[in-house]
């Protein structure tokens, strides 16, 4: 494998792996959870910017682990009812990331959009000395969407709007380091294409808010400032561009990717973009990294992806019923306390054989 990917992959398995004793920031209590120093300490393959930021700015590696767990969680929001569920266990995550398929792409795309995303927040809130608001002396007015009664309405910018363009810098410099070796590479082309990818779903969908200012209720000005779409929307976006991924080859020149098919129109920066195809991920494979769908639940009446015929690839389903537990009769007693009993509901669940 590439110096490149290699790279990328040591990170994938440090910040997301929770069964591997150095990915322990990944299980929520641990002492290690959003540790810069550990991170930077067991992370042997990290070199050039990476092991600058992790000398330099160890903070801004927190933002990162926080950004990949961050993708982490959107990703298996995004494929839970996949047979592919983007699971985090290190013996099949692994093997995920060594090739180069649609759901490594969504993989890639998420977590740069995540580190994005999660150092903006917090230059932001506060939380980062070397950024904060974002700067809008040289930015052009803003043309925020009409309102009612906003005919005439004056408005600047102001507030605290997201300097989006930072953390597009540290999402880039951190997840983008390579060797020289690696600039020629396919797999190098493909895995900078789909981080980009993920960092434009932030970037390129900021939105402009305003508040209105003025005496009972007028709004005589307008303060403006520019925010990130939220989390959700960036996973959503991006898998719009996974169902729509493109499949490429290497051009003979080693430094172009070329779509595979007849007339097919070159991918632009947004899209995600494989060179191989997926396996099923119906059975238990280690070598390609599925964990199967036998005992996963289903939807035994829905016919998208959620469905038993597809989920089970046509092996069947068993209905199962379960007993679970939940808060119910719950009280509010003053001041402050919610107490609740815990009743027995029993479920009729879908599994596949």
């Amino acid at each position: 494998m590439l110096p490149s990917s290699r790279t990328q992959l040591g990170l994938f398995f440090i910040l997301l792996c929770p069964a591997n004793i150095i990915g322990l920031w990944w299980a929520v209590g641990s002492p290690l959870v959003m540790d810069p120093n550990s991170i930077c300490r067991k992370t042997k393959r990290l070199a050039g910017k990476q092991a600058e930021l992790c000398q330099l700015e160890p903070e801004i590696v927190q933002e990162v682990a926080k950004g990949t767990k961050l993708g982490v969680r959107e990703c298996q929001y995004q494929f839970r009812f996949r047979r592919w569920n983007c699971t985090s266990h290190s013996k099949y995550f692994g093997k995920i990331l060594q090739q180069d398929i649609r759901e490594t792409a969504f993989v890639y795309a998420i977590t740069a959009a995540g580190v994005s995303h999660a150092i903006t927040q917090a230059c932001s809130m506060g939380e980062l000395l070397q950024c904060g608001c974002e700067l809008t002396r040289s930015r052009a007015p803003p043309f925020p969407t009409a309102g009612p009664g906003t005919e005439g309405t004056a408005w600047e910018w102001g507030g605290c709007g997201d300097d989006v363009q930072f953390g597009y810098e540290k999402s880039q410099q951190f997840m983008d380091a390579k060797s020289k070796k690696g600039k020629n590479d396919i797999r190098a082309l493909i895995d900078l294409h789909n981080n980009e990818a993920g960092r434009l779903a932030v970037r390129s969908y900021m939105r402009t808010e305003c508040k209105c200012h003025g005496l009972s209720g007028s709004c005589t000005l307008r303060t403006c400032w520019r925010k990130m779409p939220h989390f959700r929307e960036v996973g959503d976006r991006l898998l719009e561009r996974f169902n729509g991924a493109f499949k490429v080859m290497g051009g003979n020149d080693g430094k172009t990717l070329i779509p595979v098919g007849d007339n097919i129109k070159p991918p632009d920066k947004q899209d995600l973009i494989y060179s191989a195809d997926s396996p099923d991920f119906c059975s238990a494979n280690r070598k390609t990294g599925s964990l199967g769908t036998r005992g996963r639940v289903c939807n035994s009446t829905a016919m998208d992806t959620s469905g038993c015929d597809l989920l089970c690839c046509g092996r069947g389903h068993r209905d199962e019923t379960v007993v679970l537990e939940e808060n119910c009769l719950c009280r509010f007693h003053w001041c402050c306390v919610v107490q609740c009993r815990k009743c027995s509901v029993r479920q009729e669940l879908s599994l596949c054989v």
